[in-house]
């Protein structure tokens, strides 16, 4: 594996020769290791920088670029951003390297040897496993600020609670943060406006159009290495990014600057639908930037409360800014609570191989799964809903294994950070954890998505069948997944109402064989 990892390499550097934005030029201090998700001028290691004693240090490694089978959309996103980002340091004046090589640790000992055997700075690493390398490595980290909570504070929190709900973190984040609070009251006298954010897709609406992002010469470069990296033809005929996702701080900006003028106002109302006629509703597409350092928490918070300071409503902006200080942080901080350990938990025992159609659109007749997987695969997105309630529902009942699940997201999603992914899909998805984040599985049957999506209408499968041919198989999997996991869920209070409702079914021999039949037409790709 090693030796095929280091002809790819090989090759790659023939094909695309290291890029090196600049030499030195002045005598160099320190080493300034800035790492694909911390591209800000402003936060990290580069708070400190010097442009006549510094040199600023980005390592694409070969386990960046073939570690994983990276969607296209994700992987151009990464390298081109950080391409720009070194590029614009350079035009600032700093000294430069962009280096291509085996692994972080590589590129480091390259530049070392060119330049000396120089102290290496970094800020904190966004992973576990990243940060134990630069740790072994000897490199001096500062504290990690690219989050409003750093991992210390959040401890401490956290070290306090006897559960670990997201609700409480939230609200102690209004008012530590002053954020829609006076003297600790929230303004309009509720801390969340979730219930009335809650609207089935609209019919007849007009969407606002998405910010479309124009493509330079680094851009085109980059393309053309992904498409050898993923053994495609080098032509844009094969694959070309879309221009949905920016690939500059100057268009990071600019998309946010869209959601507050186009989208915020109309963001809260339909945040948990899913529309037929629009992949992103009111959704603000800034995840990916928030996650590679192209934004800050900060300004975009900053920028969504001078919109509600000039009229924006309330729902829409409470909700918005509880996704950004409320989970978002949330959920960094408990990756870094719950430990390194914590990935590989499968409380459920789930042990069934990924379905055919997470990689696959055409695998599949159910409507919202096959829509779904087919946003994923044209974007490397799709927003929280069909998320949680469509691909990650179906990885839930059907018994995915959870760390399989977890590679999957990994791998196919823009914005899927390590620390992003763990705790969602471990603890939120699949309900692997037992229950230490979410009380109660995510788990649902047609029902809900015939309320929440447009997608039934005209399905293969019937959303109000448990039973039969045509029954929808997520509402037989919901019941079969109840009853599967029946003597554990038994002793969960949120619990008792679903199975007390499983109890009543008369139909639930026959759901139990055709549960069967459902699992193995996933399997073949036939249902």
């Amino acid at each position: 594996m090693a030796q095929e990892v280091g002809a790819r390499l090989g090759e790659r550097e023939v094909l695309f020769a290291e890029v090196q934005i600049s030499r030195c030029q002045s005598v160099i201090e320190r080493i300034l290791y800035v790492a694909h998700d911390h591209l800000n001028r402003d936060r990290g290691v580069l708070k400190s920088a010097n442009r006549e004693t510094d040199l600023i240090v980005l390592v694409e490694s070969s386990r960046m670029t073939y570690g994983r089978p990276w969607h296209p959309e994700r992987l151009f996103f990464l390298l081109s951003a950080a391409r720009h980002f070194a590029a614009e340091l350079e035009a600032e004046g700093f000294q430069v390297r962009y280096i291509q090589a085996a692994s972080t640790i590589d590129g480091l000992e390259r530049v070392r040897a060119e330049v000396g055997d120089l102290p290496v700075h970094s800020a904190e690493p966004s992973s576990f496993k990243q940060l134990e390398l630069l740790r072994e490595y000897g490199v001096t980290f500062v504290p990690n600020d690219f989050f409003l909570t750093s991992r210390p504070d959040f401890k401490l929190w956290a070290d306090r609670q006897r559960t670990f709900v997201m609700e409480n973190f939230y609200r102690a984040q209004r008012v530590r943060l002053r954020i829609m609070v006076t003297d600790g009251e929230p303004d309009g006298d509720r801390w969340n406006f979730d219930a009335d954010n809650r609207l089935p897709p609209p019919k007849n609406y007009n969407w606002p159009a998405y910010l479309e992002h124009e493509r330079d010469e680094i851009d085109a470069e980059v393309a053309e290495q992904v498409r050898a990296i993923a053994g495609l033809a080098p032509d844009a005929a094969t694959w070309k990014p879309t221009q949905t996702w920016a690939t500059t701080r100057a268009g990071a900006l600019a998309q946010l600057k869209n959601f507050i003028d186009n989208h915020l106002a109309g963001f809260g109302p339909y945040e948990d639908a899913i529309a037929a006629d629009n992949w992103a509703l009111h959704h603000s597409l800034l995840s990916p930037y928030l996650n590679n350092g192209l934004l800050h928490a900060e300004e975009v918070i900053r920028a969504v409360l001078v919109a509600y300071r000039a009229g924006a409503p309330i729902a829409s902006v409470e909700a918005f800014v509880r996704q950004v200080i409320g989970w978002r942080e949330y959920i960094n901080g408990m990756y870094w609570f719950l430990g390194p350990g914590y990935r590989e938990k499968n409380e459920l025992g789930a042990t069934r191989k990924l379905l055919p159609l997470f990689t696959d659109s055409t695998k599949t007749k159910m409507a919202c799964v096959k829509q779904v997987v087919g946003d994923v695969e044209a974007r490397a997105w799709a927003h929280h809903i069909p998320r949680l309630m469509v691909l990650s529902n179906l990885a839930l009942v059907t018994g995915a294994n959870p760390q399989e699940f977890l590679d999957w997201m990994r791998e196919q999603f823009i914005d899927a950070a390590e620390w992003v992914m763990v705790p969602n899909i471990i603890g939120m998805a699949t309900h692997a954890d037992g229950g230490l984040l979410m009380t109660k599985p995510y788990a649902a049957g047609g029902a809900y998505l015939n309320k929440m999506t447009q997608s039934c209408k005209g399905c293969a499968y019937d959303p109000k069948k448990r039973v039969g041919d045509d029954a929808c198989p997520f509402t037989t999997l919901y019941w079969d997944f109840l009853d599967r996991h029946r003597d554990r869920f038994v002793r969960n209070h949120r619990m008792s109402q679903q199975i007390f409702g499983l109890n009543r079914l008369s139909d639930l021999p026959e759901l139990r064989v055709r549960a069967q039949q459902v699992l193995a037409g996933l399997d073949s790709g036939e249902i």
